[in-house]
C-alpha cells in the first residue's frame, strides 16, 4: 500500500583504511539507532542495508526527518569520531514491501532523496522539502559534525522527544551526571533539541509533500 512517509538515505563516510568489519560496526549503530527511533514512533520502521556503506530508513507517518538524521549520526559515531554519514531527507508517496526491505521499494521519492544525497557538496546532511527545512538541515548539520565519541554517546538516549534525565544517561553510561552534561553542552544538545522543537511543532500540511 502507497503511503505518505520521509525517507533518509545515507552513505557513510569513512577512511580508506576502514575494514568490512569496521563497516559491520557502523551499520550496528545504525541499527541501534533505528531500534530507538521505532520506540518513539510506536510503529516500524524500515531500515535497509543497501550495499557496503549505503542504507535508507522510512519513516511513517512522515515526519521533518531532523531528529532522525541526528539520531543516526550519533549511533554511528558513538563506534568512533571517524566515523560520519551523508545523510538526505525528503517526503512524499512510497510503496514500502511488507516485509520492510527497501531495496525493493517504489516511488520516486526514494530516487529523489538519493539524487539529493549525491548533490551534497561540503555538508553532509541535505533536505528536499523547502529552503526553511533545507536550512535548518545545513545548520544542525554544522553543529553536530565535530562530535566525538563520548559526545554522541551522551546525545543518542536525549535524541529521544521524551529524553530521559541526565542521571539516567550517566548510570547508563557508568559516568558522571557532569561528564553527561559536559558532552552535552560540548555537542551542542541544548540549541539542537529547542531547534527540533520548533521545527516539530510546524503543522505538518506546511512542511510536508515536495515528492508526489
Amino acid at each position: 500500500m502507497t503511503q505518505h512517509v520521509t525517507i533518509l538515505s545515507g552513505d557513510i563516510v569513512a577512511g580508506k583504511a576502514t575494514s568490512a568489519s569496521d563497516l559491520d560496526e557502523c551499520f550496528d549503530g545504525l541499527a541501534q539507532a533505528a531500534e530507538m527511533i521505532q520506540g518513539w514512533q510506536n510503529a516500524p520502521v524500515a531500515f535497509t542495508r543497501l550495499g557496503d556503506t549505503s542504507w535508507q530508513l522510512v519513516l511513517a507517518p512522515a515526519r521533518p526527518g531532523l531528529r532522525e538524521a541526528l539520531t543516526l549520526r550519533a549511533g554511528l559515531r558513538q563506534k568512533g569520531r571517524q566515523f560520519d554519514t551523508a545523510i538526505a531527507m525528503v517526503s512524499g508517496n512510497g510503496l514500502i514491501p511488507a516485509d520492510g526491505d527497501l531495496g525493493r521499494a517504489e516511488g520516486l521519492v526514494f530516487l529523489t532523496s538519493l539524487g539529493i544525497l549525491d548533490s551534497l557538496k561540503g555538508a553532509r546532511f541535505g533536505h528536499g522539502d523547502g529552503s526553511e527545512l533545507a536550512a535548518v538541515a545545513r545548520l544542525v548539520d554544522h553543529v553536530s559534525a565535530r562530535w566525538t565519541a563520548a559526545q554522541a554517546k551522551a546525545v543518542l538516549p536525549m535524541m529521544a522527544p521524551d529524553a530521559p534525565t541526565h542521571s539516567t544517561v550517566a548510570e547508563s553510561l557508568g559516568i558522571t551526571r557532569q561528564a553527561v552534561r559536559q558532552a552535552l553542552m560540548g555537542a551542542g544538545y541544548p540549541a539542537l533539541s529547542e531547534a527540533l522543537t520548533e521545527v516539530e511543532a510546524t503543522p505538518q500540511p506546511q512542511r510536508f509533500g515536495a515528492v508526489a
